[in-house]
C-alpha cells in the first residue's frame, strides 16, 4: 500500500474521472486514489469500478446516496485514509483544473521538506488561471483577500481545494466539528490547522477551467464562505473555535 491517498469527489464526472484516474496511476509515485461518487446518474461509479479492475489495490470506490456537499464527501475521505495506513492525504478535482503532475510537488513538499499543509496556490505568484471568466477570478481572488485580513491568516489561496495534508494535522483536528460543506470547508480546514501551529505552505500551480462537465460552484457555496470566516474568526477570539 502507499503512503499517500489522492481523495477525488465526484457528481457527473463520467467525461473525466476514466482519464484522470490513467493519469494519476502513471505518476511516479505511486499513489493511491480514493473516489467519493455522491449518487452520480451519468454512470461515473461504473467508470471507477472499470478503472479498479485495471488498477487493483490502487484505486478505491466510497458511494453515498446524493449530492451531501463537498466538505462532506472530504471528511468521509479524511476518516477513511485514518482508518488506514496512509501518512499524506491529496484533495484534488476530477476534471483536470488541477494538473495531475503537480500531485507529486504537493506531495514531496510534505514528505521530503516538513510541510504539515502543502497548498497548490492560484495566487501566490500572481493569478495563475486559465479560462475562468473574468468575474470569476475576481471574485475568487478578492474572496481570498477578504479571508486574509479577516482571520489575518496569511495565505494568499484560502480557498484552494488541491492539497496535502500529513496524517498528524487529519489526527489533530476534530474532523466531526467541522461545519462548512463548500468555500468554506477548504477555509476551516486551513484556519484550524494554522490555529494549531501546523506548518502551512503554499506552491505555486496553475489552475485551468474544465473542459468538460459542469461547474458545481454556485452563489449559495460562496456566500457560506463570505459569512463563515466571520465566524471563525470570532470563535477563534472567544476560544471557542
Amino acid at each position: 500500500m502507499s503512503d499517500v491517498l489522492v481523495i477525488i469527489p465526484t457528481y457527473n464526472e463520467i467525461e473525466n474521472i476514466s482519464q484522470m484516474l490513467r493519469t494519476v496511476m502513471k505518476l511516479p509515485d505511486g499513489f493511491d486514489v480514493l473516489v467519493i461518487d455522491d449518487g452520480s446518474p451519468d454512470g461515473t461509479a461504473d467508470a471507477v469500478r472499470t478503472a479498479m479492475n485495471e488498477y487493483p489495490g490502487r484505486i478505491y470506490l466510497e458511494c453515498r446516496t446524493g449530492k451531501l456537499g463537498l466538505g462532506t464527501a472530504y471528511i468521509h475521505g479524511f476518516k477513511w485514509a485514518l482508518a488506514r495506513d496512509y501518512q499524506y492525504v491529496i484533495e484534488m478535482d476530477a476534471d483536470f483544473s488541477h494538473n495531475p503532475d503537480d500531485l507529486t510537488r504537493l506531495y514531496h513538499e510534505c514528505k521530503d521538506r516538513e510541510a504539515d499543509v502543502c497548498i497548490g496556490s492560484r495566487y501566490i505568484t500572481g493569478v495563475n488561471v486559465v479560462n475562468w471568466p473574468m468575474g470569476r477570478v475576481l471574485m475568487s481572488f478578492f474572496a481570498s483577500a477578504y479571508v486574509r485580513f479577516i482571520t489575518r491568516m496569511p495565505l494568499h489561496d484560502s480557498t484552494a481545494g488541491y492539497v496535502c495534508y500529513r496524517r498528524r494535522v487529519l489526527e489533530a483536528i476534530d474532523l466531526d466539528k467541522i461545519e462548512f460543506k463548500g468555500y468554506a470547508f477548504q477555509i476551516e480546514m486551513k484556519f484550524k490547522a494554522w490555529k494549531k501551529k501546523f506548518r502551512v505552505v503554499e506552491i505555486p500551480i496553475i489552475f485551468v477551467n474544465r473542459q468538460l462537465g459542469t461547474s458545481k460552484m454556485n452563489s449559495s457555496i460562496f456566500g457560506e464562505a463570505v459569512f463563515g470566516v466571520i465566524s471563525l474568526r470570532l470563535k477563534a477570539i472567544f476560544g471557542k473555535l
